[in-house]
């Protein structure tokens, strides 16, 4: 090959251009090509590959943009940036633009997460402390806005850079939506696909301000103090047993321990009562009366006590007296949340009227009652 040979191949390859971008660890969102000086050539040609976007930038503001396909750079396919210059016939090589490439794949399993809690206020638990974590994922859908707005004049703009920004704006309005919802506490766990739909909602238009799409978001666990949780749960089954049932295990239980204290007088006399009740079972299961022991002679069973009068409850919602109501609808009203442990009550015999959750015999409502050992013999 001659001088002339080397001269003319230099020559063409000094003006043949183009314009391109592969990306090699897909933790990159936004790519600048490098050029010396940004000069790109006349009819310089352009490869945009599919996930990518290429965004043309002159002198900080936006000019074209292309989308997947190969370009000959030209006034015609530059009509945006061709006004900018002030092109009206062609224009002489090379100009100057900065090009950006914009990664529009799908990122999906971004993380989010409270780095602290924070509180919320429950009508019946007061102010709690709750964390929540889960995953996102998101796309760029308008990849001008994105790069004047977020990109700035970053050459290599990744994948972390954006999510310090979006985890920020997540957790912020997450914090918004959950307090507004104004649920019972135990619920937030229980409704997490309802509430990450809700959220995503909410969070979707401050996303695309800056050009970007939240395509899903999961909220994947709602958590509290352990003490609450147990509150919660004590509540939860006195909102579906059977006060009186629960009231005759209890008993049950205390008097299985108490009979368990061998060295005492207690345990002695428990044992004997509980071996009373054995002895009547068997009787009954063998024939006999329940009240008949097996010598024969026959046991007066006890007197009846006397009927219970109702006691009637005054209560108060909205600072209006209602009732009176028997015990019972004073529970139903507890359970559906018209009265909590806070509201005034007043019955016959009271000199005033009191937090429910200083009555002696509501206190059951609350959960977590266990009667004290019987006192011993």
């Amino acid at each position: 090959m001659s001088i002339f040979d080397e001269i003319k191949k230099k020559l063409s390859h000094e003006f043949i251009d183009i314009i391109e971008w592969l990306d090699v660890n897909n933790e990159t969102i936004v790519h600048r090509f490098e050029r010396y000086q940004n000069e790109i050539k006349n009819n310089a040609q352009l490869i945009v590959r599919e996930g990518q976007v290429a965004v043309f930038i002159n002198e900080g503001q936006l000019a074209d943009v292309f989308k997947p396909g190969t370009y000959t750079l030209n006034t015609k396919n530059l009509p945006i940036l061709t006004t900018l210059k002030g092109w009206k016939y062609g224009f002489d090589s090379p100009f100057k633009a900065e090009v950006y490439f914009v990664n529009t794949r799908l990122f999906t399993d971004e993380k989010w997460g409270t780095k602290n809690p924070f509180m919320l206020s429950d009508d019946r638990f007061g102010l709690v402390e709750i964390r929540a974590f889960g995953t996102y994922s998101f796309r760029i859908n308008d990849p001008g806005k994105f790069v004047i707005d977020v990109v700035g004049t970053d050459g290599n703009f990744t994948n972390y850079e954006v999510n310090e920004h979006l985890k920020s704006l997540i957790v912020t309005r997450f914090t918004d939506t959950v307090g507004e919802a104004n649920l019972p506490i135990e619920l937030y766990a229980a409704n997490t696909s309802e509430l990450s739909e809700t959220c995503q909602e909410v969070m979707q238009p401050e996303f695309n301000r800056v050009g970007i799409e939240l395509e899903k978001f999961y909220i994947e666990n709602v958590s509290m103090p352990e003490e609450l949780k147990k509150e919660i749960f004590e509540y939860s089954r006195l909102d579906k047993l059977d006060m009186g049932k629960l009231a005759q295990f209890k008993a049950a239980k205390a008097m299985e321990l108490a009979a368990k204290n061998e060295g005492g007088t207690a345990g002695a006399g428990m044992g004997m009562g509980m071996g009373f009740v054995l002895a009547q079972q068997m009787g009954g299961m063998m024939g006999q009366p329940s009240g008949q022991p097996f010598g024969g002679q026959q046991v007066q069973p006890p007197s009846p006590p006397p009927i219970p009068v109702a006691v009637g409850y005054f209560y108060a919602v909205g600072g209006q007296q209602s009732g009176p109501v028997p015990i019972d609808k004073l529970k139903e009203l507890f359970a559906s949340r018209s009265i909590n442990r806070d509201s005034l009550i007043w019955k016959q015999g009271m000199e005033q009227w009191a937090p429910l959750k200083e009555i002696e015999e509501l206190k059951s409502f609350l959960g977590g009652n266990t009667p004290p050992p019987l006192p011993s013999a």
